[in-house]
């Protein structure tokens, strides 16, 4: 019988196009992948990769069994999920993935709600950016993902995959108490262009939006200092290195010498979305688990005000 794990190491191998990157994606040793992709090789009859100078390719046999070892896994995993939903069981073991504010704002206390009622669950976690997070998902490395999506900022999320927005949220511009706009009610980014920013690396979904927040300003936000936690920008904007952009999501309470400002025109909303393989849909584990995450959502504060 194929093994899937293998099978999952060999589709690994195709996607990031060598042993050592399909290790480091799957969080496997490239000894072990190599390993498995030659039991099945073992198990098949036929040869699975070619090398090609210092690198590997899937052969024609390898890349059917991909393409099919696919659709089988597929339809494992709906049936396991329907024995599940039939005998109405919320047990097992899945793996939750998602961003950091999340992880603070909404992931541990649904997970904590879902552990106390269902004690036969165990819900693994792991902090990842949504690009990540959307894919293990999709190749089946993780069950559910809590990713954000920021007004036109594209997040590609592949077709067999569900999705449900379970939560609204607002950035806030954070200033120091002696900055000039620490008494505005909102500003427009045309008043931040002068600004020095403290901003998440570029690349990030966060990063993104922050430039597409200048269009029509004729400019660009000046980065002054990078960080990747919003934490470190709350004490460097108290430190009066900046200003920055913050999320309401998973803010906790701003240092007592520093102001939140709204900011219109546009307003920097983002919303929260889990994300589950379509063959998982009927899960009682993972409905269970969007479910709470999505009650979770609705009580957390998001800052999602009518602009004044």
């Amino acid at each position: 019988m194929m093994d899937l794990a293998a099978l999952r190491s060999l589709e690994a191998v195709q996607q990031h196009g060598s042993v050592v990157a399909a290790a480091e994606a799957l969080g496997f040793t490239p000894s072990a992948v190599s390993q498995q992709i030659k039991r099945l090789e073992r198990q098949s009859g036929v040869t699975l990769l070619e090398r090609v100078g210092r690198g590997v390719i899937l052969s024609g046999p390898g890349r059917i069994l991909v393409t099919e070892g696919a659709r089988i896994a597929a339809d494992l995993e709906r049936l396991e999920t329907d024995l599940h939903a039939h005998a109405g069981a919320v047990a097992g073991e899945i793996t939750l993935v998602g961003f950091s504010t999340a992880m603070r704002g909404l992931i541990g206390p649904a997970v904590a709600q879902v552990a106390a009622a269902h004690p036969a669950l165990r819900v693994r976690l792991a902090e990842l950016e949504p690009w990540d997070a959307v894919e293990q998902v999709a190749t089946g490395q993780a069950d559910v993902a809590l990713v954000h999506r920021w007004g036109d900022v594209v997040l590609e999320i592949p077709d067999h995959l569900d999705r449900r927005v379970v939560h609204h949220d607002e950035a806030e511009v954070i200033v120091h108490e002696d900055h000039p706009l620490a008494g505005r009610g909102r500003v427009t980014p045309h008043d931040l262009v002068a600004e020095r920013w403290i901003a998440t690396p570029a690349g990030t979904i966060c990063r993104q939006w922050l430039s597409r927040m200048y269009a029509g300003t004729g400019g660009l936000p000046r980065i002054e200092h990078t960080a990747m936690e919003f934490a470190s920008h709350l004490r460097l904007v108290s430190a009066g290195l900046g200003i920055a952009l913050v999320p309401r999501l998973g803010r906790g309470p701003l240092p007592a010498n520093t102001r939140a400002v709204r900011v219109h025109d546009p307003v920097p909303s983002r919303e929260t979305l889990a994300v589950w393989r379509h063959s998982l849909g009927r899960s009682p584990a993972v409905t269970t688990l969007v479910d709470v995450l999505e009650q979770a959502g609705s009580v957390t504060p998001s800052g999602a005000r009518t602009p004044a």
